[in-house]
């Protein structure tokens, strides 16, 4: 295992701490308020215990409480910059940037100052550790982050006829598929996935509700595009 394996390796622990094992409720009651939240000191100890077990090696273990400690700040503080009057739409933004700069930080001052020596004699192979991670954006953070751009730009519309959550159940699929092709060199099964989904959509008289879904789709496929790109280039 190497640097870059490393690195993908803590951001795969951050994916899986702030996406998947937390509810939305959970994390609304972290951005609220801050400190006083009981659930924000497990999430930092988990935030501890997966940042050291997904580096496989004992010696990280210092490493590992850096990362959970500035994790626990950045989360504590946020709501502050939720409240913001200039930043408070780009705090989710700001808010993960800060995230992967530290963990990119620690893993090299980790790599400078002790060197990678895993525990555990295992082959990692980068490129499926990269698609691995991929996928796991492909999914709830991809959905986040769409929601978040949108209010940023303060884009809102009803859709009291649509059933609940089936535009994120769409959009997972899409982007699974999408970067599924991508990976296997199907770039026309791309271009016929975009096709479909317009067609579907064809003949909607709603202008805003179009427009509304036109973005929420440029931006799935998008990311599921760009994470294909990646994935290949290495």
């Amino acid at each position: 295992m190497g640097l870059k394996e490393l690195l993908l390796l803590q951001i795969i622990a951050h994916l899986c701490l702030d996406y998947f094992f937390q509810t939305d409720k959970l994390a609304n009651q972290k951005n609220t308020i801050g400190f006083k939240s009981s659930f924000l000191y497990w999430h930092g100890l988990a935030c501890f215990l997966l940042a050291w077990l997904f580096s496989l090696q004992m010696d990280f273990v210092l490493f590992a409480g850096i990362i959970a400690v500035s994790h626990f700040l950045l989360d504590g503080f946020k709501r502050h910059l939720n409240n913001s009057r200039y930043f408070g739409r780009y705090a989710f933004f700001i808010d993960q940037a800060l995230h992967l700069a530290i963990l990119t930080f620690v893993v090299l001052l980790f790599n400078r100052w002790h060197g990678i020596s895993p525990s555990i004699d295992v082959s990692l192979n980068f490129k499926y550790l990269l698609i691995i991670t991929g996928y796991l954006v492909c999914l709830k953070p991809a959905n986040i982050f769409i929601r978040e751009v949108f209010k940023a730009t303060e884009i809102q519309v009803s859709s009291d006829n649509e059933m609940p959550n089936a535009g994120k159940v769409i959009g997972v699929l899409e982007r699974i598929l999408t970067l599924t092709f991508i990976i296997v060199s199907q770039y026309s099964a791309v271009g016929f996935l975009i096709a479909a989904k317009s067609i579907l959509r064809y003949g909607n008289n709603e202008t805003l509700k179009t427009e509304y879904v036109l973005i929420g789709t440029m931006l799935s496929f998008g990311i599921a595009v760009i994470a294909g790109i990646i994935i290949n280039f290495f």
